[in-house]
Formats: structure tokens, sequence, C-alpha cells
């Protein structure tokens, strides 16, 4: 889709679905103190829970604060009640700690708030074109020549996530699995940042890299990639690969991203307008790396993409809310 068409077309779309001539009453909020976001620090995540706050505020009339932290903090901390929503879990990553939550009664799953995420190891298509031969995690060894680790040159570099993310626990257990300690180093760069910059970097040298990566991201939205196979997913396998003391490796895939949005059930019990809300925020995977590729682009903030997803896609958050508070959000916009 065109991301700059007209403001004047997204108001004749909005007039055709809703009726915003009047202004309507402001509502109060039915919690008497601000809904606490998890602030997990990457962009998705960020413009996600900016479009929540802002609904929340405008069309709730509540207001919210973030707490800044990373996946597993924030999940102790929505089990301990300090946190009221996560808008973003990745529950694949994070399956063990979030299901005993859920069975203890402390968290809530919701819907998916993506539909379409995925994690994989992944090439350049141009690398795809060098050597067509290279289909596979398989068939990686083969090849280490071709993405020789500068500082030991003997082995191949496999960039994977940074330290301190459940990913990168899974990837060095899939890493073992697949036998590539032989052939292959493991690189974890400091930040999720890094990872983006040297993958960037390759691609725009057309240097030969293969990676971990997932989606949504403005990385997948910009690059052309091929995803490496790995074999069949199964369950009690990458359950083990989750864990960093994994004793037995499963050489495997990794399943079909679930991305949920959760909540503190206390909060759930205490907040149900906000807890309907939540239950239908959805967006679709494509919509969000044009999003994300849009603010990378711009440099905008997490509040700016989160306004400019709301003036661009009024056919989706719509179809989240009652027409009184959708009418109260679009006239803050």
């Amino acid at each position: 889709m065109n991301w700059r068409h007209s403001l004047s077309v997204i108001g004749l779309a909005l007039a055709t679905s809703l009726s915003f001539s009047a202004p309507v009453a402001a509502n109060e909020c039915e919690l008497e103190r601000p809904v606490r976001f998890a602030g997990m620090n990457w962009t998705s995540n960020l413009i996600t829970v900016e479009i929540e706050r802002f609904i929340m505020q405008h069309g709730y009339g509540c207001e919210s604060r973030v707490e800044t932290g990373g996946t597993l903090p924030m999940l102790a901390a929505i089990v301990r009640g300090d946190v009221d929503v996560m808008s973003e879990v990745w529950i694949n990553s994070v399956s063990e700690a979030w299901d005993k939550g859920v069975a203890e009664g402390k968290v809530q799953s919701l819907g998916d708030i993506y539909t379409g995420g995925v994690e994989a190891w992944w090439i350049p298509k141009y690398v795809a074109e060098r050597f067509p031969e290279l289909k596979s995690v398989q068939d990686l060894p083969k090849f280490k020549e071709h993405f020789a680790d500068p500082e030991d040159p003997s082995k191949g570099l496999l960039l994977t996530c940074p330290a301190g993310w459940a990913c990168e626990v899974i990837n060095t257990n899939l890493f073992k699995a697949y036998g590539l300690d032989d052939s292959y180093n493991l690189s974890s760069p400091g930040t999720g940042a890094a990872l983006k910059a040297a993958i960037t970097s390759a691609y725009k040298r057309k240097k030969n890299v293969v990676f971990y990566y997932w989606s949504p991201t403005p990385l997948l939205g910009k690059l052309d990639l091929v995803r490496l196979e790995m074999n069949p997913y199964k369950a009690d396998g990458h359950a083990c690969n989750t864990k960093a003391e994994c004793a037995k490796p499963y050489a495997g895939s990794y399943p079909a991203a679930t991305i949920k949005a959760g909540v503190n059930t206390e909060f759930a019990q205490q907040a149900p307008e906000l807890l309907a809300f939540l239950q239908k925020v959805n967006i679709p995977t494509e919509t969000l790396n044009g999003l994300l590729a849009w603010a990378e682009d711009e440099g905008a903030e997490a509040d700016e993409a989160a306004q400019f997803f709301l003036k661009e896609h009024p056919e989706l958050w719509q179809a989240w809310l009652p027409q009184d508070v959708a009418q109260r959000v679009q006239q803050a916009l």
C-alpha cells in the first residue's frame, strides 16, 4: 500500500464507517491508577504499546506508564502483579514460565497480537543464488569457507541473538544439535541493534552472511531473504531447546510463532472494558512490517509511529472498540 497517501483519502474512509461530527463526552477510566505496560525494548512491542496507550488515554480516559525491561524480567513482573499488560509475548520462547503463570492463575493469554510471525535462520537471496545447493541448515558445513569468521577463518560465522534473549538459548541448542560446532562459530552481538547493523552492512556489500532473525521486523520488510530449511518441529524437543541446561538439544525448527498479548489476572478482573479491548487487538504482520519500515525510514519515535498507524488504518483499530470509544480516539488524532 502507499504509506503516504493523502489524509483526505483516510478521512473519506473514516466517514464511511463512523460519524465524528459531534464531540463525544469524555470517559472515566474504570481503573483508579495508571495501567502499567511491559516495555520490552524491540520496536514492534514499543509501537504496539503506544497504540494501546493512546487508545486507553483518549478512548477510555485511562492514564498509563511503561515499565522498561527485558522479556524475562517483565514476565516475572506481570506474574507478581507489578505489570498489568505485556503487549507482545513470544509464547514459544517462554512457554514453560508463561504456562506456569497461567496454570497458577496469575496471568491470562489473550488473542494473537500479530498474525504471521516467524523465527528462522536466513541467508540473503543473492547468497542463495550464488550457492544454489545451500538450502538447509544441514548444508552449512559444506559452505563454511564462504561464511568465514574474520577472527577464526577456519570456521564459518553464524549470527544469533544478543545474550540474555530467550532466542539466544534456543539458537545455541540448535547450533549444538545440528553439529555445527566443528565448522562454525556462533556470534551474539551485544544488542538487537548491533545484530541488525551487522546483517544490514553485509547485505549492502553483498557479503555472504547467515543469521537468525524474526518477524514482524522492519528488516524482513526491507530485505530479500531466503529461509534455510530445518528438520520438523517437535514440541518436546523445542521445549528442551528453550532451556540453557538442555541435556539433549533437538535438531528441529522453530514452531510457527505464537505471539499473544498477556495480562495480569487481577488487572483483568478490575478492568473488564480494557480487557475486552485488549482481547481484540490484532495487527497483520505484513501491515506491521510496513509500519516498522516506515518508522525506521522516517526516524519516528514509537508514539509517532502509533499515531501514524491510527491515522492510516482505521479499518483495523475501529474493529477493536465500541463506537463511542472509537469516536473519542479519532477526535484526538
